[in-house]
């Protein structure tokens, strides 16, 4: 079987002895990403829903932040010999995190301003739908810019002194105008000039479900359909939208299932 490499990770789990050989890279824990590598025309399933796999054997998986701790991946020849293996998700605490300050009709929309979201969720829920077929996720995360994390995953977010729905990406602070770069290849699935909470919006499309979503942008330097490489400027920080302070939104999904984007891509560093 060929070896991948995805030095971003930080686990590796190889059932080579198995009589159907998966390798498997990646952070398994609530909000985890991971890729997997089967030998070509090896079906792959998890908990019996089956998982997108390309002719050179890649999949990817991903664990929300409330995932259970165990999960059954199996596999099946193209000779119909299937096998179960058992992965073991670890739980995470996370953080309460309180942010005051904010306009009230960011906090409580009136009737127009829902309307106005629950367009803008159409057109991100239209993305996050996506399944090509192109495994580009294999380039590996890097983090699309460097800064202080002001907002952490899964944090639950307390808005003027009101609970709202738990954080599902980091917030990335950094002066306005920086530039944001693409943390890994893919293509852009979608460019908005002015989401009611996300301002400046964009996504990318990294194949077999995988999205990443870059919000509160001062400026969007690619368009939909273009495809775009790990590295490639592709806008710079703002704060548009419902922000306090300039920053980037940095989220990650597997088709509707949020992921933690800080652990695809490692250390920050310096």
């Amino acid at each position: 079987m060929r070896r991948f490499v995805f030095a971003t990770f930080f686990c590796l789990i190889n059932f080579s002895a198995l009589a159907t050989p998966v390798s498997l890279e990646g952070d398994l824990r609530q909000g985890g990403l991971v890729i997997g590598m089967v030998e070509p025309g090896v079906l792959v399933d998890l908990e019996g829903k089956p998982v997108r796999v390309s002719k050179d054997g890649l999949f990817v998986l991903g664990f929300g932040r409330n995932a259970k701790q165990e999960w059954e991946l199996v596999t099946t020849t193209p000779n119909g010999i299937s096998e179960s293996k058992f992965l073991e998700v670890k739980p995470r605490r996370f953080n309460i995190q309180r942010i005051n300050g904010l306009p009230n009709r960011k906090v409580t929309p009136n009737p127009v301003d829902v309307a106005r979201i629950k367009d803008d969720n159409k057109g991100i829920g239209q993305v996050r739908r996506l399944d090509t077929d192109n495994p580009l996720f294999i380039s590996g995360f890097q983090w699309p810019l460097k800064g202080r994390i002001s907002g952490v995953f899964g944090s639950q977010r307390i808005l003027n002194g009101k609970a709202r729905n738990p954080h599902n990406g980091v917030d990335i602070a950094a002066p306005e105008g920086t530039n944001i770069v693409a943390p890994a290849d893919g293509i852009i699935a979608l460019v908005h000039q002015d989401m009611f909470y996300t301002g400046k919006t964009m996504m990318i499309d990294h194949g077999h479900g995988l999205s990443t979503v870059y919000a509160h942008m001062s400026e969007i330097n690619v368009t939909e359909g273009q495809e775009i490489k790990k590295g490639q400027i592709i806008g710079k920080v703002g704060q548009t939208g419902r922000a306090t302070g300039p920053h980037l939104h940095w989220g990650m999904s597997l088709f509707s299932t949020h992921l933690d984007p800080a652990l695809a891509a490692g250390e920050m560093g310096k």
